[in-house]
């Protein structure tokens, strides 16, 4: 359910309450070049308000669209100078879905590793979506 906020005399906000995992699918949409899905999450609810629902076989579904962001901030463990992204723990959790879903990607890492030194099996996240890496 969207809702505007002014706050001073030019400054907008939107906010929109999702479910978790939908909001995750959304950011995973945006990165995947995905118009849009229908999830049964929320259907019935006063979150599927003003949203476009279809029922497909014995179920309702509400349509989603993808969140797209100008900037994704995100912490790595490590990368390499191509922008080549290893996660630790929770970090792997939207620090991936989000660089894909982002314009501009900034990563903060670790350590900044020499080509060629990252294990391929343990990169998630391809320098393609990584515009700047920054050591902490």
């Amino acid at each position: 359910m969207p809702a505007s906020v002014v706050s001073g005399s030019e400054l907008r906000f939107e906010l929109e309450i999702v479910p978790q995992g939908t909001l995750a699918e959304r950011i995973r949409a945006a990165g995947a070049g995905i118009g849009a899905f229908f999830t049964p999450t929320a259907c019935g609810t006063r979150l599927a308000e003003g949203k476009e629902a279809r029922r497909i076989g014995n179920r309702d579904y509400v349509l989603e669209y993808p969140i797209h962001a100008d900037y994704a901030l995100i912490k790595a463990d490590r990368a390499d100078r191509w922008g080549n992204l290893v996660y630790r723990k929770s970090a792997r959790n939207f620090g991936p879905i989000m660089a894909s879903a982002a314009s501009c990607t900034v990563v903060q890492v670790r350590e900044i590793a020499e080509l060629g030194t990252l294990d391929p099996e343990a990169v998630i996240t391809p320098g393609i979506f990584v515009k700047r890496v920054v050591k902490h």
